[in-house]
């Protein structure tokens, strides 16, 4: 019988801790919510490792390093309602209702979608809102958020998604370039984010997050 609690500890105490995330609600989080419910069956056994884990269709879970120093970065608090682009299989927003007031999940993949849904019974954490749509679309319908995250690369921030995050609001998002990336926390200053980088990180672009093509003739 595999003792995930201890494996969730070694999460913790080898991937997280080390990266300089020592707030109290993150470790906590991670060490109460059991990941491996997020993950695939035939994935299970891979649920901590300190690698993204695919899900198939180019779309991952981020390694918890990443996600744990995103989520510290964000800063936040048992007032914000915060968007999550991308949620997968649950796992980020699942982690995010134990810090925040409330949690809208977006997610445009059906299987993974009814997977979150799962996940979300299983681990007592439905209260999240699952929005079924286009990631780079977000959910306006529960606009402004505090804070967004996104689960994956973004070549660009689309303008769309600015106008649903309040004034002075937080997000965090992993820039690709090529191979490379590098996590940036932006704010929101009238119809623009301004963006400081954190952190380099790599992951797979999001659908509708790609570059758009250069006009030429």
């Amino acid at each position: 019988m595999t003792d995930f609690a201890a494996r969730r500890r070694m999460m913790v105490d080898t991937q997280v801790r080390p990266s300089d995330v020592t707030k109290f609600p993150i470790i906590d989080a991670m060490l109460r919510l059991p990941r491996e419910e997020f993950v695939p069956d035939d994935k299970v056994e891979a649920a901590y490792v300190g690698e993204n884990l695919a899900l198939g269709s180019g779309r991952v879970l981020l390694d918890p390093r990443t996600l744990a120093k995103m989520l510290d970065a964000l800063l936040l608090t048992r007032a914000d309602l915060v968007l999550d682009i991308g949620c997968a299989t649950g796992y980020s927003s699942a982690l995010i209702l134990q810090m925040a007031q409330a949690v809208v999940a977006v997610e445009e993949d059906e299987a993974l979608a009814e997977a979150a849904e799962a996940a979300f019974a299983r681990t007592g954490t439905e209260t999240v809102v699952l929005h079924r749509g286009a990631l780079n679309a977000g959910a306006p319908a529960h606009a402004p958020y505090d804070a967004m995250i996104l689960q994956g690369g973004i070549a660009e921030f689309p303008q769309d998604l600015v106008g649903q995050l309040r004034e002075g609001g937080r997000v965090a998002a992993l820039f690709m370039d090529g191979a490379l990336g590098v996590v940036r926390l932006g704010l929101r200053r009238g119809d623009k984010i301004v963006w400081r980088d954190i952190f380099n990180a790599a992951a797979p672009v999001l659908p509708g997050f790609e570059r758009a093509g250069a006009f030429s003739l």
